[in-house]
């Protein structure tokens, strides 16, 4: 890595961390991140990371540089206020769970409308997702179903990794999501992709990272906190409510919502990830 690769600054050193990603001392004093990926990849985090950046949210890392495979954005320290069991921890969730209202208050131009300056073709993890905004008269229901889940359906069962049956199963979900969806709400500003990984605990309370940005239900980033458990998630939630009550009925909806990356899991990593997805859209339809 060359100094000119890094906002022109020298390095002097730089620790591979994973995933494309490392971190970077520069001569200058400041510390940042470093991460390699696909021209699209880059382009569409860079945006989200800007368009989550809203006053009273989450705080989310500053964009510094971006090249066409390579992002550069500041480095957040992980910390011991890590929500992991400190009443500290409780403190930081609770504001984390307010902070995050504010976000998806923030909204957005409508389902499935992208970050400004980011393009239709946008990614959660390493799977491509589609960000176009839905007409104006429609709903969540069909915009989640047609753009978010039947696509992924299919590549799953083309893949082979979902069989006739199962994919079926997904389908009477698609069918029937106008009465399953719960009441309309707008359109939020979301992370995307908020997985208890994409949590960042630092000193100074949770940070956001990794997003799959767009417009969608606020539902859904909640649900996400849940698909693999997340340190005090109930504290969250509580701080959450403080600020912008759930419509009744949203528990019963976590399985609806934990679809789409349920679905996206099975499509880049095969059926271990079947059971599950038939499970939650099993659920979905139980009420």
């Amino acid at each position: 890595m060359t100094a000119a690769a890094v906002l022109g600054v020298a390095v002097l050193r730089a620790v591979p961390l994973g995933g494309g990603a490392s971190r970077v001392r520069l001569t200058d004093g400041r510390t940042v991140l470093v991460k390699t990926g696909p021209p699209g990849a880059v382009a569409a985090e860079a945006a989200g990371l800007r368009w989550l950046r809203v006053p009273g949210g989450p705080p989310v890392p500053q964009v510094l540089d971006v090249e066409p495979e390579r992002l550069v954005t500041a480095f957040v320290p992980t910390g011991s206020d890590s929500g992991s069991g400190s009443g500290s921890g409780s403190a930081s969730a609770a504001e984390f769970g307010r902070r995050l209202a504010v976000l998806h208050a923030a909204g957005a131009p409508g389902f499935g409308a992208g970050p400004p300056g980011g393009s239709a073709r946008a990614w959660i993890g390493r799977a491509p997702m589609r960000n176009v905004p839905a007409a104006a008269a429609a709903g969540w229901a069909s915009w989640y179903a047609s753009d978010r889940l039947l696509p992924y359906v299919r590549q799953a069962r083309d893949a082979g990794h979902l069989g006739e049956t199962e994919a079926r199963t997904v389908q009477r979900v698609c069918d029937r999501l106008p009465e399953l969806a719960g009441p309309a709400e707008p359109p939020a500003r979301l992370h995307g992709d908020l997985w208890s990984g994409n949590l960042l605990w630092s000193a100074d309370g949770a940070w956001l990272i990794d997003p799959a940005a767009h417009g969608g239900h606020r539902e859904t980033d909640l649900a996400m906190l849940a698909l693999f458990g997340c340190p005090h998630r109930e504290t969250i939630l509580d701080g959450y409510r403080e600020v912008a009550p759930l419509a009744d009925g949203w528990a019963a909806r976590v399985p609806l919502h934990q679809l789409f990356p349920l679905l996206v899991h099975v499509v880049l990593f095969g059926r271990g990830y079947a059971a599950r997805t038939l499970a939650a859209a099993r659920a979905a339809l139980a009420p």
